[in-house]
């Protein structure tokens, strides 16, 4: 299983804003009936943030529309499972 049941959340500044500082975890992002572009993780309002503000040339490109995301104390096991499974196209390694 990808990442937990939820309803993707658009990739905006407003909906990132609305997370809390400090949760923990693994993201995706993809583009809606597109695929899975990049799967991260660490402290997931930052991370998303950076990748809005454009830190990856190769995850602006793509042009992600949603994300999804999980809190999980056991970051880099579960981000290699997620890599592995999805194979985002902008993760260049697993972990």
């Amino acid at each position: 299983m990808p990442f937990p049941k939820q309803n993707a959340r658009a990739f905006t500044r407003a909906n990132i804003e609305g997370i809390s500082p400090g949760q923990n975890g693994c993201y995706g992002l993809f583009v809606n009936q597109g695929g899975w572009v990049y799967v991260g993780k660490g402290d997931i309002r930052t991370r998303l943030m950076e990748h809005l503000r454009g830190d990856n040339p190769d995850i602006t490109r793509a042009g992600p529309t949603h994300y999804v995301d999980v809190i999980t104390p056991d970051m880099d096991a579960e981000e290699k499972r997620l890599i592995v499974e999805l194979q985002p196209s902008c993760n260049k390694k697993v972990g």
